[in-house]
């Protein structure tokens, strides 16, 4: 039996366990996955989450649930040494171990990219994981019940203030979501008016969303602005101490949510612990079918594919381009890397990964949206109802589809649910402070 050894249970990593449990046979290959989450994300709908348009759980895929046949460790794998064939794995309980593989498949992902702002690592929540979304939704739910309970004023204000950096698509859709949240949230809220609500997007390029062509970009910049909200475009968070944020254009305020999405960097196992090659990004160098290594000098035994890989774009006219790291890629990828490693195994020729764009689809809160394929260009609430059409149908396993569809009917019927759990992060607040009441009576008795 072949050991496949598979680092990382995102798109990618999830897709290629999947597709490979469904076409190997029996007693040919043991697959492996190590991912220190239990489940997959599907990140497309954490903008959404965040809203209160998706429930949290239906966008976590369990590993376990839908991967039967695969032996899954909830780990972290910390380096790879595909000389002598052993990838270290670190796991919550236990003292780091060596584990041994024939066949690896590194699917590892990126990391959230940051920069040594003053208050970033204090202040910001990333949006790259369902719990960061829920608890970006919480802190501003919370929000609204405290402003409601303040007279207007600068502390009412910063309550209501939001910032998101990054005006790449995780970026825009949250800020865009957030937006509307808000907007609707008024109507709940009569102590509290518009001119209460403060949202900032910010973005150090010239322009936003960089997968759309510029009068789509500039649309939605309009779009937003004419919502309330405030783009500050060629600009770079300066400072977010103490909850108080300075720009790089003069514009300095008090803020009480700060979202980062300012981008991925390469993953540090990928880029420094390991010596599979890599390129100056930190990016596995691979060929067309997804190998690891070039074609004059391909890496046996080793794969590698999503946001932690080079892949060439053969369906780009431009020399040397890269295919996009997005979602609609790395599902993909994971297919393709899934039936190139049975047909490695089997002595069979691998193909090339090669995809066409479907396009570009973007939600900016309810029933607002864009899409764009190639010269086409959508916008308003027909975008907004291909964005909800391509991404049920997207979402891995029919079970999470119904669950998904399910909420968006009933949020038709009855709007989003505005129930803040915010004290589900500190779980034993409440139980420490009955204890701590019960003994100081105690002690006021005697």
């Amino acid at each position: 039996m072949r050991r496949i050894l598979i680092v990382g249970g995102g798109y990618a990593g999830f897709y290629t366990a999947w597709r490979l449990e469904k076409k190997l046979r029996r007693g040919e290959a043991e697959v492996t996955i190590v991912d220190p989450r239990p489940y997959m994300t599907y990140q497309p709908f954490l903008p959404e989450v965040t809203a209160g348009s998706v429930e949290a759980r239906h966008v976590a895929v369990s590993l376990r649930r839908h991967l039967r046949r695969t032996r899954i460790i909830a780990g972290t794998v910390v380096g790879i040494d595909h000389a002598h064939r052993t990838a270290t794995v670190s796991t919550p309980d236990a003292p780091d171990r060596e584990l041994e593989y024939d066949v690896i498949v590194v699917t590892a992902g990126a990391v959230t990219r940051t920069f040594p702002i003053p208050g970033v690592a204090r202040e910001a929540i990333g949006l790259k994981h369902v719990e960061e979304a829920v608890a970006i939704r919480d802190r501003l739910l919370t929000a609204f019940e405290r402003a409601a309970a303040l007279p207007p004023g600068p502390d009412r204000k910063r309550l209501l203030t939001v910032t998101v950096v990054g005006g790449g698509f995780t970026g825009v859709e949250g800020f865009g979501e957030l937006l509307s949240l808000a907007t609707a949230l008024l109507k709940r809220y009569p102590e509290l008016s518009f001119d209460d609500l403060g949202f900032h997007l910010v973005e150090l390029r010239d322009r936003i969303l960089p997968e759309v062509t510029d009068k789509p970009g500039a649309w939605v910049v309009r779009h937003l602005e004419k919502r309330g909200g405030h783009v500050h475009l060629e600009t770079k968070l300066v400072s977010a101490e103490n909850g108080h944020v300075v720009l790089s254009d003069g514009t300095e305020y008090d803020n009480h949510l700060l979202v980062w999405a300012a981008g991925n960097q390469s993953n540090p196992v990928v880029a420094h612990h390991t010596d599979l090659p890599v390129d100056e990004q930190g990016l596995f160098r691979v060929r067309a079918d997804l190998r690891i290594g070039t074609d004059d000098a391909p890496v046996a035994d080793a794969w590698a594919a999503g946001d932690n890989a080079a892949v060439p774009d053969l369906a780009s006219d431009r020399p040397g381009a890269l295919v996009v790291p997005n979602a609609q890629n790395a599902v993909r990828e994971g297919k393709r890397l899934a039936k190139n490693l049975v047909a490695d195994l089997r002595g069979r020729r691998t193909k090339p990964y090669v995809h066409h764009s479907l396009g570009t689809v973007a939600t900016l809160g309810l029933g607002k949206g864009i899409f764009q394929y190639r010269r086409i260009v959508i916008t308003g609430l027909l975008a907004w109802l291909m964005h909800r059409g391509y991404h049920v149908l997207a979402v891995p396993t029919w079970e999470r589809k119904v669950r998904v569809f399910l909420v968006w009917a009933a949020a038709a019927f009855y709007g989003r649910d505005i129930v803040s759990l915010l004290s589900v992060q500190h779980p034993r607040a409440e139980f420490v402070a009955a204890t701590l009441g019960d003994r100081d009576r105690r002690v006021s008795r005697q």
